[in-house]
């Protein structure tokens, strides 16, 4: 699971770099994540009802970052559709924590129930709202590349099954249409 791959001539150059590149944002969003459940942390050691479900919101965004890289390392697109239902709603909940940290910063406070003073409860909060729009922004990026990354290996599956000629694929492809079309009654063919 780590970000230097092996170099391999089979591979494109952009499928490469789009494989690193996904990665380097799951890594950033594991690092804002449990900054984030230690930001939460700070505020209160023992979490009220609200700051459990921040916590549980960060862990989730932390075992969808594990698992896209699990199945970005290991080529198999077996989570593919998981991975990406997982990542939009917690790409969703974090930018609606995010809007209520900065709209609305004493309610969110006062439902976290800190122990720490008003202003630097404050301060904290915010820096865990702006590591939530971080979030927020690498999670649709994380998404963006994802489908990149299925779109490359569909792309290079089908140019090998085809056995690397495409062309003479889809004349034949073209050849086939035609020849089902002459079966048709005849008002249908055209």
């Amino acid at each position: 699971m780590g970000i230097g791959l092996n170099s391999n001539p089979s591979v494109a150059p952009s499928h490469y770099h789009t494989h690193k590149v996904f990665l380097l944002c799951n890594y950033i969003l594991l690092g804002a994540a449990s900054s984030c459940i230690f930001l939460t942390l700070s505020l209160r050691l023992l979490p009220s009802v609200c700051g459990f479900f921040v916590i549980l919101l960060h862990i989730f965004t932390i075992v969808g970052a594990v698992s896209g890289c699990a199945a970005a390392s290991s080529g198999t697109g077996k989570w593919y559709g998981a991975h990406m239902v997982a990542t939009v709603l917690t790409a969703i909940f974090q930018g609606s924590v995010a809007v209520l940290i900065f709209t609305r910063t004493g309610d969110f406070l006062g439902e976290l129930k800190s122990y720490v003073r008003e202003e630097d409860a404050s301060v904290i909060l915010k820096l865990g709202g702006g590591l939530s729009i971080l979030i927020f922004c690498l999670e649709w990026v994380v998404l963006t590349l994802a489908f990149f990354l299925k779109y490359y290996a569909s792309a290079e599956g089908d140019h090998i099954q085809l056995g690397g000629n495409s062309r003479a694929a889809m004349r034949s492809s073209k050849v086939q249409q035609e020849e089902d079309l002459k079966d048709w009654p005849w008002p249908f063919q055209v």
